[in-house]
């Protein structure tokens, strides 16, 4: 703050008095106006700064609730990342362990597969074994039925000659046999029994077959296998035999009659 008595002091060395009192005066006149200006100019300032420092505030309190709702956000989000982790690793876990509960069914089922294999190839041993015993049963079979057909055949060679007269008034020329003979394509075929008859002055030629058990099937098959291939390429009208031990039904026997043939029992 400027000193008035000393200005005035240092005026009265150059000036009157009166004229120093008065330039005094007007120096601590405007000395004060300008500081009073200065300071308003000041306050001014203060006060602008003050406003732009509460502005600043505010906006920073505005910037703090955003980072704060942002933090609240992050927080949420981070709890919610976290939980999303627990689950995930329990997640892990449970497919470890069902993993591992799938390694175990995998073990049992390899131990079954094994088990499995080794019992199928004992089967398959077994299946061999009785595949072989049923081919020397088959074999053992076939030449028996062999064997009873031939008995069959033979038996009927004697006692059909004398029959087919009873029954049908044939006369049986030379003994009946078992041969190959040329069939109506020129063929060989295998007949049981075959021979050179006569009925009523008429050429006949016996054909027939021996069934250890006579069956519809083997009427038919008779038929399409021998009767009709031998039509035409034996001499004279054929006379169809079928000699059997026993049928699989009982009406093979007329099955056969209304087809033609004559059936005898062994």
């Amino acid at each position: 703050m400027i000193d008035a008595l000393q200005v005035f002091e240092e005026l009265q060395e150059v000036l009157a008095p009166e004229a120093a009192r008065r330039v005094s005066e007007i120096i601590v006149r405007l000395y004060t106006e300008l500081r009073q200006e200065t300071l308003r100019t000041e306050l001014e300032g203060l006060r602008q700064a003050v406003n732009e420092l509460a502005g600043t505030q505010r906006r920073t309190e505005h910037q703090v609730q955003a980072l704060t709702q942002q933090v609240q956000i992050l927080t949420q989000q981070v709890q919610t990342l976290a939980e999303s982790q627990r689950q995930i690793e329990r997640q892990v876990q449970a497919l470890a362990e069902a993993q591992r509960q799938t390694e175990a069914q995998v073990q049992k089922l390899a131990e079954a597969q094994r088990q499995t294999e080794a019992e199928v190839l004992g089967l398959s041993r077994s299946v061999k074994e009785l595949t072989g015993e049923l081919r020397e049963t088959r074999q053992q079979l076939g030449g028996l039925a062999m064997t009873v057909g031939y008995t069959l055949e033979n038996e009927a060679f004697k006692a059909l000659p004398g029959l087919l007269a009873r029954d049908f008034h044939l006369t049986v020329h030379g003994p009946l046999r078992r041969k190959y003979v040329i069939d109506r394509e020129g063929d060989l075929l295998e007949v049981n029994i075959v021979g050179p008859a006569s009925q009523a002055g008429e050429t006949i030629t016996i054909v027939g077959e021996a069934k250890v058990q006579l069956s519809k099937n083997d009427v038919d098959r008779f038929i399409r296998k021998k009767l009709k291939r031998l039509e035409g390429a034996l001499p004279g009208r054929l006379f169809p035999v079928l000699v059997t031990h026993m049928t699989t039904a009982a009406d093979v026997e007329a099955y056969a009659r209304s087809k033609g043939i004559a059936v005898y029992y062994s």
